[in-house]
């Protein structure tokens, strides 16, 4: 080898045994046993050179970026690169490889390299490895994952697992000719035997995630080539990309992750669905058109859509959308748009849908941080009409389901499907407490907090008394550690703090401290009000603390 490439090449090596020195740090063996869809924890690397700075990461190049600008300070040439350097890199690498721990690494290891020469920047795959006993082990073990938690399987299965799963199901390098309507099929058996589970939707997130990839890194150049960069994709179609006779292939993936996007991911990945079910039509799928214009058609027609002199609705169970007209503002207008809602959804319509309304009356619920959306709006509207009290709680037990949301709210606005109609209906009349109450040991805390605004309204609109007590107590419960609720002095009250007792009663520790801690900032100050009471006041503080106190 030309000297004046022997310090390049042994800088780099240099690298790669630091790279290896620091993956080799890990408890691998303890950490491909979580699943046995795991047989490996790396599956590729990458060498960055540039300006004789040399640096070895996990990460996956994309090598169709095109060749960058000329950089005439570089001391290499293309040609040194790819002669002279890449062969001993090729062999360098496997050498390590070979060894590694056999858990260490995937079944398949790619080795990329980015580098600045005086040519210009180049990518190029240095090497690949595939150990063929390994991908043959990983086959055997999907294919009985598939059979016994899936096909035959009644228990929800581990996040993890769906993690891998989606990915291999994915991989070319697993499945060269795979089949899309088995994959989706999987995918769906996926969502049903998780379904009430509370990791639900962090399955639905990491199919959502490896269907996305795949249709950016294999789907879409199919047919479109990428105009823009590796963070910024733009496609544009290619000369004479159009789909082929049947609709089967590809292009039923790239619908499905349109669907899946559109129907679970929050509102700010709507686009990118909408954006692939265009890139369908503009290929002349006729499936794709449909979907984006009727819906999946799982639906009877009767039942997706409603047109009369007071409203018009219609809906599309893949857009998860309801669009709702108010010809008439009446109170039979919005009992008929309810009943619709109750209709679809009783016969299975996604509840984490969104309204699209269509109304000239703006009304919100005294609520502060609910979204101020169609959706919100609808409900508030309804709600001015007393004799809709009834349909709107009927319309509540039918939209509640623990790990859904609305589909037009996210972050700290998350709310349930069911929420606007209950907040309204609670802080209308005591005798939807129940109601309340029902709609409380639903909620999800840890992906929603609206419930902390509703409870801090319902304690401001009805105080705290006998009646109260309750309902705050089941709402605190499922409210999260941020809410402020002033509400300290009226609860030391000597018969409030019995009834308090009384609700607490037999409730674990931790429950009753998160409780004390909402109305008096910790168990530490509850103590010192207590140390400070006289008589039976004292002694039922005293009583509370204890209730809150670790054993």
């Amino acid at each position: 080898m030309d000297c004046t490439l022997e310090p390049i090449l042994e800088e780099m090596e240099r690298e790669i045994d630091t790279w290896i020195t620091y993956i080799r740090d890990k408890d691998a063996e303890k950490i491909v046993k979580r699943t046995t869809l795991q047989v490996g924890i790396h599956g590729n690397a990458l060498l960055e050179y540039a300006k004789g700075r040399v640096d070895v990461t996990d990460k996956e190049l994309d090598l169709t970026k095109p060749k960058g600008q000329v950089n005439l300070d570089e001391s290499l040439t293309e040609e040194e690169v790819q002669a002279k350097i890449i062969p001993k890199l090729a062999s360098y690498i496997q050498e390590k490889l070979n060894e590694l721990p056999s858990a260490l690494i995937d079944y398949r290891f790619t080795f990329n390299g980015k580098f600045r020469t005086r040519d210009g920047r180049i990518n190029v795959l240095i090497h690949e490895y595939v150990d063929e006993t390994k991908k043959e082990q990983l086959l055997e073990q999907i294919s009985v994952y598939i059979a016994n938690k899936l096909e035959a399987g009644n228990f929800p299965t581990k996040p993890l697992e769906t993690f891998f799963l989606s990915r291999h199901l994915l991989d070319e390098g697993l499945y060269p000719d795979p089949d899309p309507g088995r994959i989706i099929s999987i995918f769906e058996s996926i969502q049903q035997v998780n379904k009430g589970n509370k990791h639900l939707a962090e399955h639905r997130n990491y199919i959502v995630s490896a269907l996305r990839n795949w249709v950016e890194d294999y789907g879409l150049p199919l047919y479109y080539d990428n105009t823009g960069t590796e963070w910024q994709k733009t496609y544009q179609k290619k000369d004479g990309a159009w789909l082929e006779k049947t609709e089967q292939g590809p292009i039923e993936l790239v619908i499905y992750t349109a669907i899946m996007i559109l129907k679970y991911e929050p509102s700010y990945s709507k686009s990118t669905g909408l954006a692939f079910m265009n890139y369908a039509i503009e290929l002349g799928s006729a499936e794709a058109k449909r979907l984006m214009k009727e819906g999946s058609g799982t639906f009877a027609k009767e039942d997706t859509g409603l047109c009369d002199e007071l409203v018009e609705c219609t809906a599309n169970d893949v857009l998860a959308q309801i669009t709702i007209a108010i010809k008439q503002e009446t109170e039979e207008s919005y009992a008929r748009a309810l009943q619709f809602l109750i209709r679809l959804l009783s016969q299975g319509f996604p509840k984490s849908y969104q309204i699209k309304l269509k109304s000239g009356v703006k009304q919100w619920l005294p609520v502060k941080g609910l979204a101020k959306s169609s959706t919100h709006r609808f409900f508030a509207n309804a709600l001015e009409y007393p004799n809709l009290h009834p349909l709107l709680e009927q319309y509540s037990h039918t939209a509640m389901e623990t790990f859904e949301w609305y589909s037009d709210t996210e972050g700290e606005k998350n709310c349930m499907p069911g929420s606007y109609a209950v907040f309204g209906l609670g802080l209308t009349d005591q005798t939807y407490f129940p109601l309340v109450e029902q709609y409380m040991g639903k909620v999800d805390e840890e992906h929603q907090s609206v419930q902390n605004h509703f409870t801090v309204a319902l304690a401001e609109r009805f105080g705290v008394n006998a009646e109260t007590i309750p309902t705050l107590v089941k709402c605190m419960l499922h409210s999260t550690d941020s809410m402020k609720l002033k509400i300290k002095a009226e609860m030391e009250d000597e018969k409030h703090l019995r009834l308090l007792l009384a609700q607490i009663h037999g409730l674990p520790d931790y429950m009753v401290e998160h409780i004390v801690y909402l109305i008096w900032g910790g168990t530490d100050k509850l103590k010192k009000i207590a140390a400070n009471a006289d008589g039976d006041r004292g002694k039922w503080l005293s009583k509370l603390v204890r209730a809150a106190s670790s054993s």
